[in-house]
């Protein structure tokens, strides 16, 4: 995983936390055989292949808000 990466997603997912989810959801999905959203070399990583489709706008997440804690 190279910094540059990790530092360009960091900016379309900025919450630390929310980007590793992400980040990790994808790696495992990449492992069990599902194609990769954007042009990735053979050996690169499935991090960086998680990384540059987060990068690309490909994946995209959803944030689920707590009805009860909004209306305290």
């Amino acid at each position: 995983m190279t910094a540059q990466l990790l530092q360009e997603a960091a900016q379309v997912i900025p919450n630390q936390q929310l980007l590793i989810n992400v980040v990790s959801k994808r790696v495992r999905q990449l492992g069990m055989g599902h194609r990769p959203l954007v042009e990735a070399s053979p050996r690169a990583s499935l991090t960086d292949i998680a990384l540059k489709e987060i990068i690309a706008g490909k994946l995209t997440f959803e944030a689920i808000v707590d009805e009860k804690e909004t209306a305290a």
